[in-house]
């Protein structure tokens, strides 16, 4: 069973700018790691860099990772990439799920916002921000899908759990 699901236009769409957002991701990295000429072309912000946001950073992003990691765990079979319209699948409402809805998609959310701690600069506060709107996107895009496969089991999940935290 394949678990990268990307089939719908709009989820089409939202894979393909994900994908670009992590490339750019990596850019920064690259950039910041090889040349201080070169990163200086990002428009660092100065007073945003120093040690203790450098360490929330890095914090940030270990607890995104560990966070992230649980949530695919305890999505065992149903975990996918994208909305899959083939497979009906069971809906996780246990363990972390029943803290936030979608508690991978808020590791994403924290692990980004921890980047732009570590590396700030005028890219990736731009990335953070498309991150945040598009996944806000594709959490309304699942919501949806998963409303019309799951109908009343969903709605109830909805009243009792929130979208994030």
């Amino acid at each position: 069973m394949n678990h990268i699901i990307f089939g719908k236009d709009d989820n089409v769409y939202i894979g393909f700018i994900i994908k670009m957002l992590i490339i750019l991701f990596f850019f920064v990295v690259f950039t910041y790691s090889m040349s201080k000429k070169m990163y200086s072309y990002l428009v660092p912000i100065s007073y945003l860099q120093t040690q203790t946001l450098t360490i929330i950073g890095l914090a940030l992003i270990h607890i995104a990772l560990v966070w992230i990691s649980i949530a695919q765990f305890q999505m065992s079979n149903s975990w996918r990439i994208g909305i899959d319209e083939e497979n009906k699948t069971k809906l996780v409402t246990e363990g972390i799920f029943s803290i936030s809805r979608n508690p991978i998609f808020l590791g994403m959310i924290i692990s980004v916002l921890g980047h732009f701690f570590i590396v700030p600069n005028a890219l990736t506060f731009f990335l953070t921000i498309t991150t945040y709107i598009v996944i806000k996107i594709q959490i309304r895009l699942e919501e949806e899908f998963l409303q019309k496969q799951h109908s009343h089991d969903y709605v109830n999940y909805k009243l009792k759990t929130k979208r994030l935290l």
